[in-house]
């Protein structure tokens, strides 16, 4: 009998020399689909603990905001605004501190990935400053196009 075994992540476990390996990727350029308009209070969203995702082109992902300085891969988000989904228009990699821009203005910083309506789409977690706010309330549009920047190597010991 086969038995299928995973191995546990470099990221979780302190096997490489840096807490994020990547120094370089080209942009993930999408547009919005859907404007989503709801909150939730104690929503414990689970941040996988891979601080990278690939997506493929004419994929749909949910973006999810959150003001809690504390998201970030292997943490819990409780209190999310929703702001819509995107279709992935570039194939790429995503990655926690890609910046998150929607028709050319900042919104704020990839914080992690939620797994619960995988493989349906990723919710994808942003991490921004200030007051919550929904797709809707922030007057966004649909085929507003959304693209995540890679603001360059986060740390290195």
């Amino acid at each position: 009998m086969w038995r299928l075994r995973c191995a546990r992540t470099p990221y979780a476990d302190n096997k490489l020399d840096t807490r994020y390996s990547c120094a370089a990727k080209s942009d993930v350029n999408g547009e919005l689909r859907v404007i989503l308009d709801a909150r939730a209070q104690n929503r414990g969203l689970e941040l996988m603990q891979y601080p990278s995702r690939a997506v493929v082109k004419h994929e749909i992902h949910e973006i999810i905001l959150t003001a809690e300085p504390t998201a970030a891969p292997g943490e819990v988000v409780n209190h999310p605004a929703y702001l819509g989904y995107f279709e992935v228009l570039t194939n790429g990699v995503l990655w926690v501190g890609d910046k998150v821009m929607i028709n050319g203005k900042l919104i704020g910083t990839l914080a992690g990935y939620d797994m619960t309506h995988f493989p349906n789409h990723l919710n994808i977690v942003i991490n921004i400053e200030g007051e919550l706010y929904t797709g809707l309330e922030a007057g966004f549009k649909g085929d507003k196009p959304l693209q995540f920047v890679f603001p360059g190597r986060l740390e290195r010991p």
